[in-house]
């Protein structure tokens, strides 16, 4: 499966605010709003929306892999 570099950063985003709701979850430590100074701060709510706009991506990563899949189509490589 190639990815391209919107998909790849896409990816990364939706990981990295994976772990963050960890942190919240587990700890009520929010990483990116202390990094950015607060959930109310433009820079945390700008990364807010990016995480909101790479989860909408994931969603057509999503579907372009099964439909792949469902085409018959096989990422996997053999050597």
């Amino acid at each position: 499966m190639s990815l391209s570099i919107l998909q790849k950063i896409t990816l990364i985003v939706s990981i990295i605010s994976a772990i963050n709701w960890g942190l919240i979850g587990f700890f009520q430590f929010d990483f990116i709003a202390s990094i950015f100074g607060g959930q109310d701060a433009g820079m945390s709510r700008f990364i807010f929306i990016l995480v909101g706009i790479s989860g909408l991506i994931s969603i057509s990563i999503l579907n372009n892999s099964r439909t792949n899949l469902e085409a018959g189509r096989s990422y996997t490589t053999y050597h």
